[in-house]
């Protein structure tokens, strides 16, 4: 919806976009697919992409032709992004990767990834030297995709295995060796957005539905404790996307809405059971299979997007406390 018209995209604000996320959240719609694309991939190429490529890329997304993956977390690295090691090497044909990055979600059903990858060794004065980013056809070879269940059953992680795959000189975004800035920059698209505290919004609703329209006084006051708290966070993250749309990057605001946003949404399971667990209601079967689900998927909420530490580090040291 933000993006240039020449591209396909219709340059509406980042505030009329957030409505329409925000329906599509709360109604729970089927758009993770090319959710990336849109939320995140698709700014970054906006902003380093090679003018071709931009031509290319950018119309076949907003068509909803492609997919994309993010490549950021690794074996032995995790939300530490400055730590990755899978590693890209100058050569005469282009850049020559080898490394494994993990935990990348949609990587299965994805036609490109953002990938970040090791292109000079960190030094004392800067450990976040030496990373760069690359616009990666998920279809080259040398690349190898394994799933990785999550403990509800499903596929959707995948390890990701670069073995000797070449990756064209037209596909690095922006500057050889400073991606760090480009990648604090793409996780405040990814950190502010309404899907950051909505994503177990459901249980709210269907609690509310199952408890009727003369809830006793506890559950009364659970839920008005609950909506209370959704509206903050809304309020927070709509006053985030405004920064995006006055062309800021809030790095720091976004970090702190995707911190309370996922300790809030992964707690929501468990305040509602615990609302549910003494009260007398009725027929609840469509309640407790919906939450049995929410409790499954719930732990990982405060990993996806960044770990609950690493988003308080980063919060500490906008302060200036660390």
């Amino acid at each position: 919806m933000t993006w240039p018209k020449k591209y396909g995209g219709q340059e509406r604000s980042f505030l009329d976009r957030y409505v329409v996320t925000e329906e599509f959240r709360v109604a729970n719609a089927p758009v993770r697919a090319h959710f990336t694309a849109d939320r995140q991939s698709g700014p970054v190429l906006l902003k380093y992409a090679a003018d071709e490529i931009k031509k290319d890329v950018l119309p076949r997304i907003t068509r909803g032709e492609c997919c994309f993956c993010i490549g950021m977390s690794e074996p032995n690295s995790g939300s530490d992004l400055f730590a990755a090691s899978t590693k890209a090497t100058k050569t005469d044909e282009g850049w020559r990767v080898n490394g494994t990055k993990l935990w990348t979600s949609n990587a299965h059903h994805a036609d490109y990834m953002i990938g970040l990858f090791r292109t000079s060794p960190s030094t004392e004065e800067n450990h976040r030297h030496g990373l760069t980013n690359f616009l990666v056809d998920i279809t080259l070879p040398g690349i190898s995709i394994s799933p990785v269940h999550n403990m509800a059953g499903l596929h959707e992680f995948n390890e990701v295995v670069f073995d000797d795959c070449l990756v064209p000189n037209n596909h690095v975004l922006g500057e050889i060796n400073g991606a760090w800035k480009q990648a604090t920059s793409e996780l405040a698209y990814e950190r502010s957005g309404p899907e950051r505290f909505l994503e177990t919004f459901y249980i709210l609703t269907e609690m509310v539905r199952t408890l009727g329209t003369e809830p006793d006084n506890r559950s009364a006051e659970g839920i008005g404790r609950l909506v209370a708290q959704a509206h903050t966070l809304r309020r927070m993250s709509v006053s985030v996307n405004g920064m995006l749309q006055a062309g800021m990057e809030p790095v720091l605001e976004g970090a702190i809405v995707k911190d309370m946003g996922t300790v809030w949404e992964q707690a929501l399971p468990r305040k509602a059971r615990d609302l549910t667990a003494f009260t007398d209601i009725g027929n609840r079967t469509n309640f407790d299979r919906l939450l049995r689900y929410a409790i499954h998927i719930a732990p990982k909420l405060t990993i996806q997007g960044g770990t609950t530490e690493v988003l308080r580090s980063i919060i500490a040291r906008g302060l200036g406390l660390r």
